[in-house]
This record gives C-alpha cells, sequence and structure tokens, in this order.
C-alpha cells in the first residue's frame, strides 16, 4: 500500500523561505515531484525529480525553488525561496513508478505581502 506525508507547509512573509517535505512507503518511484493548485485555478508542476537526479520545474519558480530527493529514504524535498503571493497554493506530493502514480493529501502553502 503506497503512503504518502507531506509536511512543512505554513503562512510565511513575501520574500521569505519554506521547506516542503514527502516521505513515501509502499515502493520506489522513479519519478517524485511537487504541483499546486490556487483557488479557482488548475493544478500546476511546481518541480519534478527522476532518480537519477534530473530535475525540470515550472516556470514560475525557475530561479527560487530547488527540488531534491534522497533515494535510500525515498522521500522527496522542495525549498522554496525569494516566496511570492502567487506562490499560495496548495501544495501536492506527486510520485509516479511501476506501480502507478499517486498524490498527498497536499499542504497549504500561504504568503503574505
Amino acid at each position: 500500500q503506497v503512503q504518502l506525508a507531506e509536511s512543512g507547509g505554513g503562512l510565511v512573509q513575501s520574500g521569505g523561505s519554506l521547506r516542503l517535505s514527502c516521505a513515501a512507503s509502499g515502493s520506489i518511484f522513479r519519478v517524485m515531484g511537487w504541483y499546486r493548485q490556487a483557488p479557482g485555478k488548475q493544478r500546476e508542476l511546481v518541480a519534478v525529480i527522476v532518480s537519477g537526479g534530473r530535475s525540470t520545474y515550472g516556470d514560475p519558480v525557475k530561479g527560487r525553488f530547488t527540488i531534491s530527493r534522497d533515494n535510500a529514504q525515498n522521500m522527496v524535498y522542495l525549498q522554496m525561496s525569494n516566496l511570492k503571493p502567487d506562490d499560495t497554493a496548495v501544495y501536492y506530493c506527486h510520485v509516479a513508478g511501476l506501480g502507478g502514480n499517486y498524490w498527498g493529501q497536499g499542504t497549504q502553502v500561504t504568503v503574505s505581502p
């Protein structure tokens, strides 16, 4: 049974930083990443990273966010810096592998002006 446990969301002022973590259990996942959904908007890619370390970022976060993973611990992290009010959203962990793809329950990130 696959389980994803997200942590690290919260309230931060504009220009601040937060670090999200997602612990995956139940399988090994080649692709791990983060998506976000703001009120009234579609879910969008934040960043993904494959097991070899190659990463891809959504345009709005390039240069400000960094994704990393610990394959031994089956965890993925998102370091968010220089946060802006437009980054306010629910952030979802997403993993994909031979057994399918799975979503976390989401963690709220709120950036105040």
